[in-house]
């Protein structure tokens, strides 16, 4: 891996929906101009890889799937200019030109040529560095599509300089990575998108790694009280763990309930599911001038139905939430000192540690609701 020649490594390589990744040899080509060579640390687990999976994320494929990243740089190509050798990196899931409309205008999470690269599995420039290494189905030299600009399931990976924040090298991979998507998501959406203040409430639906990521920064804002909904008891019972005051099953009767608990409704309400029925429930358990932000991601087909009226008559607010609203460069580094002085306790989100021999049973557990942040650990 010393030379910027293309390598062989070893990735998780989806070919098809529904099918389990292969884990087999890629050709991974030399980063070109603006991109880098890094060592893969870690990779997370997310729901955003095992909605590509099952289909209700439709992404070009084949496609090496990880969009949750830490590693080491071990070369740079042309024109790189922030990043150098043995730095070490997390990866956020838009890449930002810095020059479109929306990167000018402070919002890199909605980049342009970032949406489009990554929604036809390509780098920020338009290249795909990876190609099959062996026979069928694709044939020896086929191109593989990049996940978001990542495709971190491998050992190793090429990204453009434009995906990657550079941090302190003493933070552990595996907790490392967990800033690249579920704290960006989850934290950013409580203080950047729905900018939550003390004393405000909060009701958190979905208790996944992005849902408790979100919890973990409502209680570092000082929200109160801050009500935990998922249906799985062992993550109701972390919720309480981390800071939650009231925990409650998921249930048809849970807008009712939440605002039994908080007359009126609560504040914000934050929906990390996915789900177009639970972003309803959501919905309605904000009070009179609440504001709903949702940061899942439900199929293309789903359509949420709610009252237009309210929208005006009772002045509330629905919101989208992309990468947490977040400037990486900006956020990934004040998450991370937030960390270490023990106001986000990251490291609680961390469920499993796996191989990447083990990422199939990784996904069963996702799906199953058995597990909060799954890590492959290289």
């Amino acid at each position: 891996m010393g030379t910027l020649g293309g390598v062989e490594i070893r990735a998780a390589v989806l070919e098809g929906v529904g099918e389990p990744p292969l884990i087999r040899p890629v050709e991974l080509d030399p980063p070109g101009r603006g991109e880098v060579l890094v060592r893969v640390g870690a990779a997370g687990l997310c729901h955003s890889d095992l909605s590509v999976i099952d289909g209700s994320r439709p992404r070009p494929l084949p496609i090496v799937l990880g969009h949750e990243v830490s590693g080491e740089i071990l070369a740079v190509g042309a024109g790189v200019s922030s990043l150098t050798v043995g730095d070490h990196v997390v990866a956020a899931f838009v890449p930002s030109c810095g020059d479109c409309v929306e990167c000018r205008q402070g919002r890199p999470a909605l980049c342009e040529p970032g949406a489009a690269a990554n929604g036809s599995g390509t780098l920020l420039g338009g290249e795909r560095r990876l190609r099959h290494a062996d026979g069928p189905p694709g044939g020896t030299g086929a191109p593989i599509h990049h996940h978001l600009g990542v495709s971190g399931f491998a050992d190793h990976a090429v990204l453009s300089e434009r995906s990657l924040v550079r941090i302190d090298p003493e933070l552990p991979w595996e907790i490392a990575a967990l800033f690249g998507c579920a704290v960006l998501t989850g934290v950013g959406a409580v203080v950047n998108a729905a900018c939550v203040r003390p004393g405000e409430t909060v009701a958190i639906f979905g208790l996944g790694g992005v849902g408790l990521a979100a919890l973990l920064g409502a209680v570092a804002a000082g929200a109160w009280p801050v009500v935990a909904i998922d249906r799985v008891p062992a993550k109701l019972e972390l919720a309480r763990e981390l800071g939650a005051t009231h925990a409650m099953p998921a249930g048809p009767e849970i807008t009712e309930q939440v605002r039994a608990l908080v007359p009126g409704g609560v504040d914000h309400a934050i929906e990390t599911v996915g789900s177009s029925e639970v972003l309803a429930a959501a919905y309605h358990a904000t009070r009179r001038g609440g504001c709903t932000t949702t940061v899942g991601l439900p199929h293309p087909d789903a359509r949420l139905t709610i009252p237009a009226v309210s929208l005006t008559a009772e002045q509330r607010r629905l919101q989208g939430s992309y990468l947490g609203s977040c400037v990486p460069s900006r956020d990934i580094p004040r998450f991370i000192a937030l960390y270490r002085a023990g106001r986000l306790p990251v490291d609680r989100l961390l469920s499993h540690r796996l191989g990447l021999d083990e990422l199939d049973s990784g996904f069963a557990r996702l799906a199953r609701g058995d597990a909060v942040r799954q890590v492959v650990v290289f």
